[in-house]
């Protein structure tokens, strides 16, 4: 009698610490660099699912800019994002190899390809071709933390023209300004701030439809669809790595467990729900830190440079 007793006593403390162990409350992050309202719309479904899948009330922390996230991540302000930039996640594991864990990347739905470019676009009617022409011209950069807002372009600029983004890559441009993300590149271009700007795309798909994935989908979806029209593409990086899957290590593991699962579940069982989230019709793909290793050099060299 007094063994059943302990037993399930033991069992009751248990299950107690293991439910206090459980947060009441799960931070999804958002990065910065879109329409504000549109992203938070867009993540709705994210929370619906997983407010019902954990049974937690999950938050979703839009920031203004990728620094954001970043520093939510370090702090243990935010658990997961779901579609990260590459350089923002190098910024995070240079600064705490252990902060996150990589769950994976998101795949193209159509062939499989887990990569997009930085592309320079330009007015549809301006007389620029190729990055050249830009000479003495005004241009845009997303964010300090975008990969191929800033990282990726910044790397080709400094090969091409020398310099810096301090010096305008030699006084190549007549003004760099960050604009604070890609939407803001794109709409700089169309209204005159800028004769070109950097932004993200799939280069996948029909280039009517503004590609499979990337900034211009978001942008036509929301009130520019006559956007591909109305600009040209005149540059283009190599490939880079989608964006990465985090969850943080600072949740307790039984419950990051499931995090990770109910992550693979809503690419599964609602996949509308998850290609908004993550900006095109995309899926889960396995990826480790391995996949990153050159963008985290890159990060790693652009820190230096930054101290020098």
């Amino acid at each position: 009698m007094k063994l059943t007793s302990f037993a399930f006593l033991t069992a009751a403390l248990t299950f107690g610490a293991a439910a206090a162990d459980a947060p009441k409350e799960l931070n999804l992050g958002i990065l910065g660099g879109q329409n504000a309202t549109q992203q938070i719309g867009d993540n709705q479904c994210v929370k619906d699912f997983f407010d019902k899948t954990l049974h937690v009330e999950t938050k979703l922390r839009n920031s203004s800019d990728y620094s954001g996230v970043i520093q939510g991540l370090l702090g243990n302000k935010i658990d997961m994002v779901l579609s990260m930039s590459p350089a923002s996640f190098a910024s995070v594991y240079l600064q705490n190899p252990k902060a996150v864990d990589v769950v994976g990347l998101v795949v193209d739905d159509k062939d499989n390809s887990r990569g997009y470019h930085s592309v320079v676009i330009v007015k549809a009617d301006s007389p620029y071709k190729k990055l050249e022409d830009l000479k003495g011209k005004a241009f845009g950069m997303a964010d300090p933390d975008s990969t191929s807002g800033f990282l990726m372009p910044n790397q080709a600029f400094k090969k091409t023209f020398g310099g810096s983004v301090d010096d305008k890559y030699n006084g190549f441009f007549s003004s760099v300004t960050f604009s604070g993300g890609h939407e803001q590149d794109i709409l700089g271009v169309l209204n005159g701030q800028f004769d070109g700007a950097v932004t993200w795309t799939s280069m996948i798909g029909d280039y009517n439809t503004g590609y499979t994935s990337g900034a211009f989908t978001r942008m036509m979806r929301m009130d520019h669809p006559d956007l591909m029209k109305q600009i040209r593409i005149i540059w283009q990086s190599p490939l880079i790595p989608n964006g990465p899957i985090l969850v943080s290590n600072n949740l307790p593991p039984d419950f990051k467990a499931k995090v990770v699962a109910a992550i693979k579940a809503l690419d599964k069982e609602d996949h509308s729900c998850f290609i908004k989230a993550v900006g095109g019709a995309q899926h889960i793909g396995p990826a480790t830190v391995a996949d990153y290793q050159n963008i985290i050099d890159m990060k790693r060299e652009l820190m230096k440079g930054s101290r020098g």
